[in-house]
């Protein structure tokens, strides 16, 4: 049931007893007006209107704003007509014709709009009353005040509770989702997985055509277990590396998945390369970037992994690491191959192969960030991307250079290591 039910049901019999107490009043003292005939007139059509209208305040769904309109027009018409029916109304404090019926119309605005909508109804019905009293007293002011600041809190209140009921149906969701992908999980790990990987060791044993057999069935595992544990299809890392581009606009679904009301967790879109030759190392949080920039990156680190395929040998490895700062994004590529050549790239770009210069460096470029290369023939080559959180001038940052006591790292595949190793190479480089 929903929370705003119970005060529209409220609402309802609000409506019905401020109806009731407003003829109870006229009946109670018809000596006080010199002219009831006008206030029999305006009650008769306050009682035809609320009854009649009783199902338009059952829900918001059936509370229109033609309804508001014409139920506000009424509680102001009835405020300004009680001079005309009660000659004393502007010289002694007294209940007008509609009474405490015109607050129901400003509960139904507050309970159909929010707050905003609750000020803008209270606002008439006070001009309303000041205007009929010709000279208002303190006890007028305090009466408008009281309704314009209740009515307002009101609206305040359901809009909260609109926003509250918004994220409980949200949590649910997610909990049903979750339950289920864990239902699947243990399912194709009883099943799927666990072929997969016979499938894999028995091709490994085999050799030949069959060991490729092996190698695409443990790409497939390795995507399998990331589908059922993080719920974001990704692309096996072998699929990637092998299109023509970095192929990071290829799934488009995944990028949407991935894709939040503050811009895109770079970890689903990095996740695709993951394979038995690409370790990912990632934070347990979501690294939020905005969706261009994540983009870019994405296809940044692809377009490095591409290097890794082509250049470095068919039994290299590569690492990726993630950290997320709080004013950057740092992701670093590193392999254990033989390395580039000093002055290759220069060659290659002269060549008019411009991979690192375009793909890379260019991406980054554009992102106000940086792209650092780091190689020493002999013990692999490492990518360093940096990418602000908020955008700023891309500026001119010569590339680091290592010193000779650079020394190759071994390949551990742990986010502790990835981080401390790194670090060892920076102080090793830093003097150089």
């Amino acid at each position: 049931m929903s929370v705003e039910l119970p005060l529209w049901r409220a609402l309802t019999g609000y409506r019905v007893l401020t109806m009731g107490y407003a003829v109870l009043l006229f009946l109670s003292t018809p000596d006080r007006f010199e002219r009831p005939w006008v206030a029999a007139g305006f009650l008769t059509v306050l009682c035809g209107w609320t009854l009649a209208t009783l199902p338009r305040v059952f829900s918001a769904e059936r509370c229109t704003k033609r309804f508001l309109g014409i139920d506000l027009t009424i509680a102001v018409t009835g405020i300004l007509l009680t001079p005309l029916a009660d000659a004393q109304a502007q010289q002694v404090d007294g209940a007008t014709l509609p009474s405490i019926w015109a607050a129901g119309s400003v509960l139904a605005f507050a309970l159909k709009g929010g707050w905003r909508w609750a000020a803008f109804a209270s606002s008439f019905v006070a001009v309303a009353n000041i205007v009929q009293r010709g000279e208002p007293s303190r006890e007028t002011f305090h009466a408008v005040l009281l309704v314009w600041i209740a009515s307002i809190a009101i609206g305040y209140v359901v809009e909260v509770a609109r926003a509250s009921e918004r994220t409980l149906a949200r949590a649910l969701e997610i909990e049903a989702a979750t339950r289920e992908r864990e239902r699947l999980a243990r399912d194709i790990h009883d099943s799927v997985l666990q072929v997969l990987a016979m499938v894999q060791r028995r091709g490994a044993a085999i050799g030949g055509e069959a060991a490729e057999l092996g190698r695409m069935a443990g790409e497939q595992e390795i995507a399998l277990r990331t589908l059922v544990s993080r719920g974001a299809p990704p692309v096996s890392g072998g699929a990637a590396r092998d299109a023509a581009s970095p192929a990071v606009g290829a799934a488009d679904t995944d990028e949407e998945a991935a894709d939040g009301p503050g811009g895109c967790d770079l970890r689903s879109l990095l996740a695709r390369h993951a394979g038995p030759k690409v370790t990912l190392s990632e934070p347990g949080a979501p690294v939020v970037l905005p969706v261009r920039a994540a983009r870019e990156l994405a296809a940044a680190v692809g377009a490095a992994l591409d290097n890794v395929a082509r250049h470095a040998g068919d039994g290299a490895r590569a690492w990726i690491l993630i950290e997320d700062w709080p004013d950057e994004v740092v992701v670093t590529v590193r392999d254990d191959g033989p390395g580039i050549a000093e002055g290759r790239l220069v060659q290659a770009e002269g060549e008019g192969r411009l991979g690192v210069a375009l793909s890379i460096r260019g991406r980054l470029r554009d992102l106000g960030g940086t792209a650092e290369l780091i190689s020493v023939p002999g013990q692999g080559a490492e990518v360093e991307l940096r990418v602000p959180r908020v955008p700023r001038v891309p500026s001119a940052k010569p590339p680091r250079v290592p010193g000779p006591g650079r020394t190759a790292r071994g390949p551990d595949t742990s986010a502790e290591a990835e981080t401390d190793a790194r670090e060892a190479s920076r102080g090793k480089t830093g003097g150089g």
